[in-house]
């Protein structure tokens, strides 16, 4: 889904004059954009999330006491 300045969106590659949609569809255009905002948010905090717990992980393996390969 893309939209252009000029009150068009492109969904599915066919492109859709705004003022043409009725209101239930405007309403879902509007729940789908809010929602994509979310998704791309969620996938930002996931990335922050995942950055942390190998920053977590390396500084535990520093601290962890020696040991030799193969040695329990």
């Amino acid at each position: 889904m893309a939209e252009n300045s000029n009150k068009n969106v492109t969904i599915d590659g066919i492109q859709y004059n705004l003022d043409d949609l009725n209101e239930k569809a405007k309403a879902n255009l509007a729940s789908l954009q809010i929602t994509e905002r979310e998704i791309a948010r969620l996938q930002q905090l996931l990335a922050i999330a995942k950055t942390a717990r190998n920053a977590y992980a390396k500084v535990l393996k520093e601290e962890l006491p020696k040991r030799e390969a193969g040695v329990q």
